[in-house]
């Protein structure tokens, strides 16, 4: 997912895309240590995917605090 396409989100699509890629990381995590996963570099691509959405949150608190104070 793109950093723009996340920009674009109200606060509850990105809560709900940030649950749901946990649980992809999960069901990941679930496979790779059954032997059924063949792909390993979506671990990676996974976990950047939620450092993504947990920055497009921090940078609306940011900016939230800053209107205030």
């Amino acid at each position: 997912m793109d950093i723009r396409e996340l920009r674009a989100m109200t606060d509850e699509q990105l809560t709900d895309v940030f649950e749901d890629m946990k649980e992809q990381l999960y069901r990941l995590r679930l496979n790779h240590a059954t032997g059924e996963l063949v792909d390993t570099s979506q671990f990676r691509n996974t976990r950047r995917a939620i450092a993504r959405a947990l920055t497009v949150v921090r940078e609306r608190q940011i900016a939230a605090q800053g209107k205030k104070g």
